[in-house]
């Protein structure tokens, strides 16, 4: 196993736990949902020690947001729309975090642009979302046209950037996708969620953005 995305050492353990009870990839999806949207109205409180709590309710969020595809193949309960409900999740969540911090900033320092900031990262999120049910069906058309990513057995194969733009891509998208809940609980920790903000309010943008780099979602490492 590779050493990223660092949450995966931590879902490999809790999968074959889950994996031998009796519950389905979907539910697994909607405790994650609901462990994310905790983890957001700690956010909304600015305390301190919720925000932390937070943090970690973001870090079981990610966990289970891994395990419920690893138990939907193990399971064979693999669909599309398990495939359609996960990414809902996932926007819902990282939509509701971001605009539930601003709100928590805001409670604690009285500005009203930390919570414009948090509009505008959740505001981000939700885009990239709609942009995803868009480009994403068209990528994978693509790449099963001759000359695309796609085998003989009808298998993605995997592709490794090669180009400086393309390593810049890869490399923010994933950092900012896989492992996010840890730089939210270490900044928790220390109590700079507020830093989160006017990094996410343009970085969200920046990332739905990327979309439109040609392959910019295909590649592995």
């Amino acid at each position: 196993m590779s050493v990223f995305p660092v949450i995966r050492h931590l879902s490999v353990h809790v999968t074959p736990v889950l994996a031998k009870l009796p519950v389905r990839a979907s539910q697994i999806t909607a405790v994650s949902l609901l462990t994310g949207l905790a983890g957001g109205l700690c956010m909304m409180q600015g305390d301190r020690t919720l925000g932390i709590i937070g943090g970690v309710l973001l870090v079981i969020c990610y966990v289970l947001d891994n395990c419920d595809g690893e138990i939907a193949r193990l399971k064979n309960q693999t669909s599309r729309l398990g495939m359609h409900f996960d990414t809902f999740v996932d926007a819902v969540v990282h939509t509701f975090f971001f605009a539930a911090l601003g709100i928590g900033v805001r409670e604690t320092t009285g500005e009203d642009a930390w919570l414009w900031l948090g509009w505008i990262a959740a505001a981000g999120s939700a885009i990239n979302y709609v942009i995803s049910i868009i480009v994403d069906p068209r990528d994978r058309v693509a790449d099963q046209r001759p000359g695309g990513s796609t085998g003989r057995e009808g298998a993605a194969q995997p592709r490794t950037p090669r180009r400086r733009r393309q390593w810049f891509v890869f490399a923010f998208r994933e950092f900012a996708r896989a492992d996010f809940c840890f730089i939210v609980l270490a900044l928790a920790v220390f109590d700079l969620t507020w830093a989160l903000l006017p990094a996410a309010a343009a970085g969200a943008h920046v990332y739905w953005a990327t979309r439109f780099v040609r392959g910019a979602g295909q590649y592995h490492v």
